[in-house]
């Protein structure tokens, strides 16, 4: 491998000569070989659209010269499209303020737009990261990677869920089930009705996280190294702001308060709270589909869902809920994700939280693993759940809890009293209410009728 030589203030070192990244990459490479989980694409792609916005707006304000300004939009955009992604290799676990990742980029675009410009017109702190520190940028890159990702692909399949449970729910909204709580038979309902319930959750979650995009539109970049804007140009943050919203097609804003955005991690961990909430549902959700389809002979079996793959290697012809024991594991790790941001989230110590790279990296691969587990789950799943309808009319039939429309008319106790009969004897309700002379025939058949029940 050829190398060349690069310098940043400690002195020299070596580089691959391939590559576009600079002296301060090249010794986080080296110095942090912690895990194997590089830093999310997502982020890369976000500090290079603040980046492009930056160098619009130092250009604007007459703080960087036009042929700097346009060729550092030139690489952006070339690290945007996915271009130049070999040239990032830096790992999560770096310094807490993502300082290094920053310098990857500022140094890629520096490198490139030199090569670009065939001599040296770009230095990567003066002039790529002018007006700007990673104390500012990190946290603004992280809003723009997360509002992004939750708003372009996390909403529209929680959409795209819903939508199929509400074909469901039309579609089977006559078929009468019997209820269950606390695992127990309960009163009847129709299936159309309990997956809207499911459906419901799903557009709870969806607004949810809605509401936590206008917090992620909040951006630190102005604030500099401590939040005071100290070297950069007065309205930088502002104008900035404007650019990475007309870059972006969304609404992003300059902090009120720059303190705030350098240390809280507050809009990352709401944002958090609100996938771990959707992640919560769907694994409510995911549950019932496979205790409902369990069996299919020794189960509940009051649902069918599509056979994708033999489930066993030594047991033939079983088939297992796959997508939903997926569902429920991803659902599993964006909470566990959840209380890494929450934690890493608390330890904004002064004028700056030092975890960042960690929460970043934590809320993209929630919002990823959601987006795919969702897509899987209803592509391979919902969208094909069918009822039995006859093992639910039998479910219907043999359950106790009819009972409970007789409260009305003979009261709770002698109600009671018919169940506990019925049961002791392993005997209908309709038996045991003419046993007890509770009930008449023709009062008990016009009154514990289940399609009035529902």
């Amino acid at each position: 491998m050829k190398y060349r030589i690069e310098h940043d203030t400690m002195g020299e070192i070596k580089v691959p000569d391939d590559k576009y990244w600079g002296a301060q990459t090249e010794r986080s490479k080296r110095n942090f070989l912690i895990g194997q989980r590089k830093m999310p694409f997502e982020m890369i792609s976000a500090l290079a659209i603040l980046k492009k916005a930056a160098a619009h707006t130092n250009y604007q304000l007459e703080n960087l010269e036009r042929e700097k300004a346009e060729m550092i939009s030139k690489v952006a955009d070339e690290i945007i499209e996915g271009k130049l992604c070999s040239h990032f290799p830096l790992r999560v676990f770096q310094t807490g303020s993502g300082t290094q990742t920053n310098m990857n980029v500022n140094e890629v675009i520096a490198n490139r737009g030199n090569q670009l410009a065939g001599f040296k017109l770009l230095h990567p702190n003066e002039d790529v990261n002018r007006a700007q520190s990673s104390n500012d940028t990190f946290p603004s890159a992280m809003h723009i990677a997360a509002r992004i990702l939750l708003e372009e692909k996390l909403l529209p399949k929680v959409r795209f869920l819903s939508d199929a449970m509400k074909k469901l729910e039309k579609q089977y909204n006559h078929v009468i089930k019997i209820g269950r709580t606390h695992l127990q038979d309960a009163t009847p309902l129709t299936f159309g009705q309990e997956i809207s319930g499911w459906k419901s959750m799903l557009e709870h979650d969806y607004r949810m996280i809605e509401k936590s995009l206008d917090e992620l539109s909040e951006l630190a970049l102005g604030g500099t190294a401590v939040g005071t804007g100290l070297n950069a140009p007065a309205g930088f943050g502002t104008a900035a702001a404007q650019k990475i919203s007309e870059i972006t097609g969304k609404k992003f804003y300059s902090g009120e308060n720059k303190f705030y955005c350098l240390t809280s991690k507050g809009a990352l961990t709401f944002a958090s709270g609100a996938m771990k909430t959707l992640a919560a549902d769907l694994m409510k959700v995911a549950n019932d589909v496979r205790w409902l389809g369990s069996g299919p002979r020794s189960g509940l079996g009051e649902i069918r869902i599509p056979e994708n793959e033999p489930g066993s290697s030594i047991m033939p012809g079983k088939v297992n809920p796959t997508q939903c024991e997926a569902m429920t594991m991803a659902c599993v790790q964006v909470m566990g994700n959840d209380s890494v941001i929450g934690f890493a989230s608390s330890q904004g110590n002064f004028e700056l939280n030092v975890y960042m790279p960690l929460i970043i990296d934590n809320f993209l691969e929630s919002a990823n693993l959601l987006v795919d587990a969702i897509h899987s789950f209803c592509q391979n799943c919902v969208i094909g759940i069918e009822p039995n309808e006859e093992k639910m009319q039998e479910n219907v039939n043999n359950s106790l809890m009819l009972v409970t429309a007789l409260n009305p008319h003979i009261g709770y106790e002698n109600a009671a009293k018919i169940a506990q009969k019925a049961y002791r004897e392993n005997i209908t309700l309709r038996e045991a209410a003419l046993r007890l002379n509770l009930v008449e025939g023709k009062d008990f058949d016009e009154w514990a009728d289940p399609q009035k029940m529902i």
